[in-house]
């Protein structure tokens, strides 16, 4: 279980500076201190941790001019490596730059971080200055606006989208959308004002159900990469809730957090899954739901609903 989270106490900001050193100044033999620049007082600073509270990645974004966002200083601990860790902070990082206006991602990268920068959407503009005198870098630029930019397979999930709104009818009602899939996280967004107490919170009820939505949407669209029919039905569900929601109510699930598997379906057989969501204000984590869904193969359910009758 990762999570993606904005340091905030002198105590953080020292681990995430000195994480930012290990692995992107001292391979060069750089002394701390020179992880940092002119702009770390303007930018937005992200880490993601694991279930231990251990730095596993970090990066960070600050504006050049109020539509351009610049994403630097990315790095994945070696031990996380090739698990969508890079993915998922870029994914952050991306989201804060549309949340301060801007429109279009910068990146200078190395040439060895070319790939990942590619295979994320973005494209080489020009060269840019060499970093630390010597490591080679190209710009590359990124349309914040586009649909891709947002979501992976989007069909798949336009296609999950219209399944809430046609199978279950307090999606819309609750205002919850789709706001990115990565591919290997998806982030789900409910309208506060649709679902506010008299106390001016996010009622219980509904952060329960938009945890329900997004671990049940992760699995459609898994299903949907692994081209396996199935209808998923909660078993079991349960949430631990740690502050009120008062501003922007965020539900993010990796897929890291799902285990499980689905070859019973194969057999005819339905299949257990589970997974965990977390519930966020803004970037503060306010809850944690773990589900328990089943995937029932297409005929299963034919067959129910006939015994029903």
């Amino acid at each position: 279980m990762f999570r993606v989270v904005k340091p905030k106490s002198d105590e953080e900001f020292e681990a995430y500076f000195s994480f930012r050193w290990t692995y992107l100044r001292q391979p060069w033999n750089f002394p701390p201190g020179s992880e940092k620049d002119e702009y770390e007082q303007v930018a937005e600073h992200r880490m993601i941790i694991n279930t231990a509270g251990e730095i596993v990645a970090c990066g960070r974004v600050h504006l050049n001019t109020a539509e351009e966002a610049q994403i630097r200083h990315i790095a994945v601990h070696s031990a996380y490596q090739r698990k969508g860790l890079g993915q998922m902070i870029l994914g952050a990082l991306e989201a804060v730059a549309r949340d301060l206006g801007a429109i279009r991602a910068v990146t200078n990268s190395r040439e060895i971080s070319i790939p990942f920068f590619t295979a994320c959407g973005f494209s080489i503009e020009r060269e840019a200055p060499t970093e630390l005198g010597t490591l080679r870098r190209q710009q590359m630029v990124k349309k914040l606006s586009d649909l891709s930019s947002l979501v992976m397979h989007p069909n798949w999930c336009k296609e999950l989208q219209k399944t809430w709104s046609d199978t279950i009818p307090i999606t819309d009602h609750m205002g919850i959308k789709i706001h990115q899939f990565t591919g290997r996280t998806l982030e789900t967004r409910a309208s506060l004002n649709k679902n506010i107490n008299i106390h001016g919170t996010m009622f219980a009820g509904s952060i329960f159900s938009l945890a329900t939505l997004t671990g049940w949407g992760m699995i459609f669209l898994q299903l949907k990469e692994k081209k396996t029919p199935g209808d998923i039905v909660l078993g079991d569900g349960d949430i631990h809730y740690h502050k009120p929601i008062t501003m922007k109510p965020r539900a993010i699930c990796n897929i890291e957090t799902l285990s499980g598997k689905l070859t019973s379906l194969d057999k005819g057989k339905k299949a257990k899954l589970t997974v965990q969501v977390d519930i966020l204000d803004g970037d503060d984590p306010v809850a944690e739901f773990k589900g328990v869904y089943w995937v029932l193969p297409p005929k299963q359910k034919k067959r129910a609903a006939s015994e029903e009758e």
